[in-house]
């Protein structure tokens, strides 16, 4: 079969390059590309695996088999909506849950210890480590307080206020009273 007086096992193998050329650029921008496809409204991924695997099984079907090209075109489109379903389902969507179980915010520190890096001095700023399941989170801290904190005290973190962490002592499951003079 014919089209556009190109042969058709001609036009399944250029889909094939330009659509890996373009995956290819994909995965180096992906940052960049993904902004613009959301405003779009389509997964770029899938649309560039869709024509992946229908221009492979096509090109593949016309090399190997004696079928009608009609047939192929049918049986290419069929092999790339499984593959491509299979692909959003089992690789895709857990990837994507998987990336946002690593993210933190700032709310989400309030209530978890770490220890003090860096002194903390009074009325002034040291560095505290949290570990998370992600790894260990290092932030900015202040005394809730206002008063020195030494380097290896485990602390509490009570509120987070733009970026900078402000925490108590604690050891043992028990705030330390801090004495007022």
């Amino acid at each position: 079969m014919t089209l556009f007086g190109t042969s058709i096992e001609t036009i399944y193998l250029v889909a094939l390059i330009v659509s890996g050329a373009i995956t290819l650029l994909y995965i180096l921008f992906s940052d960049f590309l993904e902004g613009i496809a959301e405003a779009v409204g389509f997964n770029p991924t899938l649309l560039l695996a869709f024509i992946t695997f229908f221009s492979a099984s096509g090109y593949i079907l016309e090399r190997t088999t004696t079928f009608h090209s009609y047939i192929i075109i049918a049986v290419s489109i069929l092999i790339a909506l499984i593959l491509d379903t299979l692909l959003n389902v089992f690789v895709l969507i857990p990837l994507s849950s998987a990336e946002q179980s690593l993210v933190y915010t700032e709310d989400s520190l309030k209530g978890r210890v770490g220890k003090v890096i860096i002194p903390i001095p009074e009325q002034g700023y040291g560095e505290v480590v949290i570990e998370s399941n992600s790894g260990m989170i290092s932030k900015p801290a202040a005394s809730y307080k206002g008063t020195m904190v030494e380097e290896g005290t485990t602390v509490l973190v009570i509120e987070v206020e733009n970026g900078v962490l402000s925490v108590v002592s604690y050891n043992n499951n028990r705030l330390h009273e801090e004495e007022e003079e």
